[in-house]
């Protein structure tokens, strides 16, 4: 019996040690937790001899602007953001402008052809003009003289003027009512060259 006895009173020792000595280490550990005091690397052999792990240390700054700095980081992260997309925006907008710049170059080199071939088509249509009214004086002018007269005038003539001219008088006529003095004219002038005449005014006239 007191072999028992004495077996149990050790045994509770030993209990209450261990109970102790966790007590303790559990304490150091929340105080190392709380930041009061630096026990873990004091108990990391005794944690890792039971293969607990060891906690890792929270790190605290002891920088009061940390937060500030952090937000300024951030604030400066969405301005550069922001600049480097206003960049983006100057550079589309400077290209577009260019663009702008070439068609407005382009539209107005077109405008300045167009009044070119203007110009050039009124100054056409202006010398048509008044060759067909010289043409039309001249003819009304032979029509008044003796036709003997007149075609001594034709006969000096080169072919081409004297055709639109002939071709002149014969509308004046048409178009008055009146009989054309043509072909009296041809009877007047020699044999071949009035052939000659009569074969280039029967084809169709080149406007």
């Amino acid at each position: 019996m007191a072999g028992i006895h004495s077996g149990a009173g050790v045994a509770k020792i030993f209990f209450l040690i261990v109970l102790i000595v966790v007590l303790i280490v559990g304490g150091l550990l929340w105080v190392d937790f709380l930041g009061l005091i630096d026990a873990r690397e004091t108990l990391t052999p005794v944690l890792r001899l039971v293969r607990l792990d060891v906690p890792e240390p929270v790190e605290q700054s002891d920088d009061m602007y940390l937060l500030d700095r952090e937000r300024l980081a951030k604030q400066q992260e969405a301005l550069d953001i922001r600049e480097a997309a206003l960049v983006a925006r100057e550079e589309g907008i400077v290209l577009r402008e260019a663009e702008l710049e070439e068609l407005g170059s382009q539209l107005e080199e077109t405008r300045k052809s167009i009044e070119e071939k203007e110009k050039s088509l009124n100054e056409a249509l202006k010398t048509y003009d008044n060759k067909r009214a010289n043409l039309e004086q001249n003819a009304k002018y032979l029509e008044g003289m003796p036709p003997e007269n007149a075609v001594s005038i034709m006969v000096e003539m080169q072919d081409t003027e004297l055709v639109e001219l002939l071709r002149t008088s014969e509308r004046l006529a048409v178009e008055s009512g009146k009989a054309s003095l043509v072909a009296y004219w041809l009877s007047l002038m020699p044999a071949e060259r009035a052939a000659e005449l009569q074969s280039k005014m029967a084809l169709k006239p080149v406007d």
